[in-house]
């Protein structure tokens, strides 16, 4: 009776034993012209341009005291000369947070962080990298880390609950949309460890209750007369 616990119980002692200290985060975030409710994509004669969008990538690292992330930006210019046209022209990119943020598109909140342009918060050490498309192709590969000692009027420690929460977005601006182009709001999605944690001890809770039925079922009843 004894060794089914047992089976259950090990590997989640095994798993709780070898996990991080803290469950990390991990945010995959789409940039999008519909997260940006008063952008406008247009030429500079009028004409539709390409839609611009974009993915990116944050992770923290295992002290929570540097987020780094990776982003792929397609259909804005960042050199100036991918496109003839000037709208579509990259000029700042940030982070975005607020205690008081609610992830909508059309509420907004200060820079926390600037990696592009004004304000470039990325100070020593500077770890932003930015490869353009080539080829004809138009956007950019852009990463970097915000670091503990960086911020606009602010630090990463005292942004860290606004992050963890979902409280902040990223986005890229251009020269016709000096409020924004594309944005993505940054939602926390937990480790794999901390879910497979989640599902391990999910399978050991309803293997004592199994255990427990089976035991009440086998005990013996009163016996007759009693």
């Amino acid at each position: 009776m004894r060794r089914p616990l047992m089976m259950l119980l090990v590997p989640l002692a095994i798993l709780t034993a070898n996990s991080p200290a803290h469950a990390g985060f991990t945010y995959t975030v789409d940039l999008l012209v519909s997260n940006e409710p008063s952008a406008v994509i247009t030429t500079t004669t009028g004409a539709n341009r390409p839609m611009p969008f974009g993915t990116a990538i944050f992770a923290f690292n295992d002290t929570y005291t540097a987020l780094s992330f990776r982003a792929t930006v397609t259909n804005i210019d960042f050199t100036g000369s991918q496109t003839a046209d000037t709208n579509d022209n990259a000029t700042n990119a940030h982070i975005h947070a607020s205690a008081t943020l609610i992830p909508r598109p059309e509420n907004t909140a200060g820079v926390v962080w600037g990696f592009l342009g004004s304000p470039f918060n990325e100070t020593a050490p500077n770890d932003m990298v930015l490869t353009p498309f080539t080829g004809g192709l138009v956007g950019a590969t852009i990463s970097g880390k915000w670091d503990a000692n960086e911020g606009n009027g602010t630090n990463f420690q005292a942004q860290l609950p606004n992050l963890l929460a979902g409280r902040a977005y990223i986005n890229f601006h251009t020269n016709q949309n000096s409020g924004g182009e594309i944005r993505g709001f940054l939602t926390p999605i937990p480790e794999p460890t901390s879910i497979i944690l989640s599902s391990v001890g999910t399978v050991g809770i309803l293997g004592l209750s199994w255990l427990s039925r089976k035991r009440t079922r086998s005990q013996p009843g009163p016996a007759p007369g009693v």
